[in-house]
């Protein structure tokens, strides 16, 4: 028996008295109990309970609970939206939760909305609408509902930023806050896989942080706490976060959960809601990127390999991007004469779904591309974050493969798996920009050597 959107299932009984046949919903630390009807056995009745990883973004929403404002969770198929929205939903009372996949719902909404009002949103307090992508126009109907309804909290969720870019955003301008949710980072995983040991790596990682900012000593992190760590680093390095795959309990289960989650893009995504017909070609050029992740982009020889034109491969460029399979990170730059103003890198959004692409997942001391998994994992947990990664390049090709800027601070990072040094790329960058930290990213070695810090690669998230 599966549950939409769950991201662990498994099977529990509980006793009932006899004749009460409504569902019950319970929610504990790590365990949301999903409604469902019940099954009869004898005098007990079978409930679905759903492991709950706790996210990030569950603190966001919360907090924004009291606002007017309509929020939207996106993310890709399988992030967990559905499960986040349903144990907020399971916190409140005077809630409705309703989903898009259900058709009739769905055609209530999109055909008659001051019926859909009368039935969903009048007489609640909370209204969540999950798989709000399939609401053709869905942006000014939400609108009419928003402005007639002060008094209803609307949550939507969304597989895809189309769904409310292209089919009315501009309607909701001023009354919708968008907040993303990307497959686990490597954080959520960690607290998922050792709670203990997540704990000691946030006590660490708080340290740094404070080091960072001049308020603190550099930590001690002992070997052992190091391998440790890493341990879990090499695991989500290999097979990335989406919730399913983390919860999966053998590789062969979470490379047959990735292949579901692959195919299910090109069924759900592009064939079922953006009616795309180059699913062949589409493929090909994700292949391409995937094989490239971290070089600048050649669109002349993407186009070769995917057979699509300019401007088709630009308009499918996008659609990866507004599907959140992989983004273009743009160069950093003040000078137009001697760098790299205009030429794109690419990374995905999960190092799972890009070795799905190309059938590698092999362990990581044995391949060829670890280097590229490093930046791409660096890349990620940065844009997760929500901050703008950029890279540095200057025409005579010196290099420097992230450039971010917090708090009015400029920081350049380079990811190096074994190498120790400064690289004369990162030098030329130091000395024209002056970066208040430069960050060498390896793979167990905590150090400030006259001003460069060299960071373990699963701290990296102490630069948010």
């Amino acid at each position: 028996m599966g549950v939409p959107g769950a991201q662990g299932v498994v099977t529990g009984t509980t006793h009932k008295s006899g004749s009460d046949n409504e569902a019950w919903t319970k929610i504990k630390r790590n365990l949301y109990i999903y409604p469902c009807h019940y099954l009869e056995y004898s005098n007990f009745s079978r409930v679905i309970i759903v492991m709950y990883i706790k996210r990030e973004l569950e603190r966001l929403v919360f907090d924004y609970l009291d606002k007017p404002e309509i929020i939207a969770i996106l993310g890709p198929r399988q992030s967990g939206k559905t499960t986040l929205m349903k144990h907020i939903f399971e916190t409140l009372d005077s809630a409705e939760f309703i989903s898009f996949e259900d058709r009739k719902t769905l055609e209530l909404f999109v055909e008659d909305e001051k019926s859909f009002a009368e039935l969903y949103v009048k007489n609640n307090r909370y209204l969540f609408i999950d798989e709000f992508q399939y609401a053709k126009e869905g942006g000014k109907k939400l609108k009419y509902i928003y402005d007639q309804f002060p008094g209803t909290k609307l949550i939507v969720s969304g597989s895809s930023a189309p769904g409310l870019t292209i089919y009315g955003i501009k309607y909701l301008v001023g009354r919708i806050f968008v907040f993303n949710l990307y497959p686990l980072s490597f954080e959520e995983f960690l607290r998922y896989r050792n709670e203990t040991l997540f704990d000691t790596y946030l006590e660490k990682r708080d340290a740094i942080k404070s080091y960072l900012s001049n308020n603190g000593k550099m930590p001690d992190i002992s070997r052992p706490l190091m391998e440790m760590l890493n341990g879990v680093y090499y695991e989500y390095l290999v097979y990335g976060g989406y919730p399913r795959v983390a919860i999966s309990k053998t590789d062969d289960e979470k490379i047959i959960v990735l292949k579901n989650i692959y195919s299910t893009y090109f069924l759900r995504e592009i064939k079922d809601l953006l009616s795309l017909t180059t699913d062949f070609n589409l493929s090909k050029l994700i292949k391409a990127l995937s094989l490239q992740i971290g070089n600048l982009v050649s669109y002349n020889s993407l186009g070769e390999v995917s057979g699509f034109d300019y401007k088709s491969l630009l308009m499918h460029l996008n659609i990866l991007e507004k599907t959140f399979i992989c983004k273009r990170t743009a160069p950093y730059f003040t000078n137009k004469r001697t760098e790299i103003i205009k030429v794109p890198k690419v990374y995905f959004f999960d190092n799972g779904f890009r070795n799905i692409v190309i059938d590698d997942f092999r362990p990581y001391n044995v391949r060829q591309d670890i280097g590229y998994l490093n930046e791409n994992f660096i890349f990620t947990q940065l844009s997760y974050a929500g901050m703008d990664v950029k890279f540095w390049r200057s025409k005579s090709k010196a290099e420097v493969d992230f450039v971010i800027e917090t708090e009015g601070q400029l920081i350049a990072i380079e990811s190096k798996s074994s190498f120790r040094g400064l690289t004369r790329s990162l030098a030329n960058f130091r000395e024209k920009y002056k970066p208040y930290w430069t960050i060498m990213a390896c793979s167990d070695t905590l150090e400030d050597v006259n001003g460069i810090l060299y960071l373990p690669f699963v701290f990296i998230s102490a630069l948010k």
